[in-house]
């Protein structure tokens, strides 16, 4: 039983700016936005959304299989996967493009600016979801990852009979309102931060409630408050488990989502799978970089436990 996790690949280089957007940006002055941050800190990390995703997903004891397009610079992350023990096999080499690249600037306040050049991403729609043979693979993602293949891939999961979670992430901005809610109908389930929930309320002209009905599950992350899970007509509350440190917020959403495919492979119920989600999320943002933090499952058990006064 496996996830395909289809969506970026990319190297993210990552930058850390001592003091607060806030101070430096005027909200009078944005039309003639002309601002620099001096980051004294700066490190290049392995991520890209189904990179990320797949590593978590790895580290709760799942076998998870990407599905990407990457570019010619692609080795090192391709040496990372093999000592991770994580497979490439739908992974698709572009020798004429780049490998996608995000240049990452984090606040003190944990709020982000990111730069991405998608490269090989682009070029997504030219991997697809294997229609045959697919007894392996039970539930997918579709998260940020070229127009074309989130569009594709989401077509394909349907065809497949496959179950997926739509993730549209910081690809939101590419789709107009009648595409998402085609990909929302197409979809079993949608995860969404706070923010995008807003865009995409606005984009859609669709209320939670009725984005809720088209999915067996709406589910709304929002950092510190917790979680909000929308299903059979109920929002079931998602308590954030306790870091031991606030660290790095690059890629807790990654985590988080996760946690929700391992909790829908398990079969365990929302409360739990919102939960299991939670201390991912949790656990990640303890440690730089996207994929640097690694557990025992008797320690995560452990960790549930403390956080939330239950087993799982």
């Amino acid at each position: 039983m496996s996830a395909l996790i289809c969506g970026s690949m990319a190297y993210d280089t990552i930058m850390v700016f001592h003091d607060k957007f806030k101070h430096h940006i005027l909200p009078e002055k944005v039309h003639i936005l002309n601002v620099s941050f001096l980051v004294p800190v700066m490190r290049r990390e392995f991520g890209g959304c189904a990179g990320n995703i797949a590593y978590n997903l790895k580290l709760l004891g799942e076998e998870p299989l990407i599905m990407a397009t990457v570019g010619h610079d692609f080795e090192p992350y391709a040496q990372w996967l093999s000592q991770s023990r994580l497979s490439s096999q739908f992974v698709k080499v572009l020798s004429d493009n780049f490998t996608g690249q995000a240049y990452i600037t984090t606040d003190e306040d944990a709020n982000q600016i990111t730069a991405f050049h998608p490269g090989a991403m682009s070029y997504s729609h030219l991997n697809e979801i294997p229609l045959e043979n697919t007894d392996e693979i039970t539930i997918g993602i579709v998260s940020p990852d070229g127009k074309q293949g989130m569009q594709e891939h989401a077509a394909q999961f349907v065809e497949a009979g496959i179950p997926f979670i739509f993730d549209p992430g910081q690809g939101m901005p590419m789709f107009n309102g009648d595409e998402l809610v085609q990909l929302l109908e197409q979809a079993t389930w949608v995860t969404l931060n706070d923010y995008e929930s807003e865009l995409m309320l606005e984009r859609t002209g669709l209320t939670l409630a009725q984005m809720a009905t088209k999915v067996d599950a709406l589910i709304i992350t929002r950092g510190a408050l917790g979680s909000q899970i929308y299903t059979d007509g109920k929002c079931i509350e998602i308590p954030a488990a306790k870091p031991k440190a606030l660290q790095d917020p690059t890629g807790c959403g990654d985590a988080y989502r996760a946690g929700l495919l391992f909790g829908l492979m398990n079969e365990y119920d929302w409360a739990v799978t919102g939960r299991i989600a939670s201390l991912m999320g949790a656990i990640k943002i303890e440690e730089n970089g996207t994929q640097n933090h690694t557990f025992s499952m008797d320690a995560f058990k452990m960790r549930y436990q403390e956080n939330f006064g239950s087993s799982f």
